[in-house]
């Protein structure tokens, strides 16, 4: 069974260390994050890809 889970970020660059937090006591295999309010450049996608 596929896992799913959603969060609302609401600024992935203000609340990345809860956002890395979180995916790391998490075991979901697909996230969708909301409202990252951020451009492709200044994604942190290193940190979440290293939160897991």
């Amino acid at each position: 069974m596929t896992r799913i889970a959603t969060f609302n970020v609401n600024g992935v660059n203000g609340r990345l260390p809860l956002l890395t937090k979180w995916l790391g006591q998490t075991d979901y295999d697909i996230v969708c994050l909301q409202e990252l309010k951020t451009s492709d450049e200044k994604f942190p996608a290193e940190a979440v890809r290293n939160a897991g």
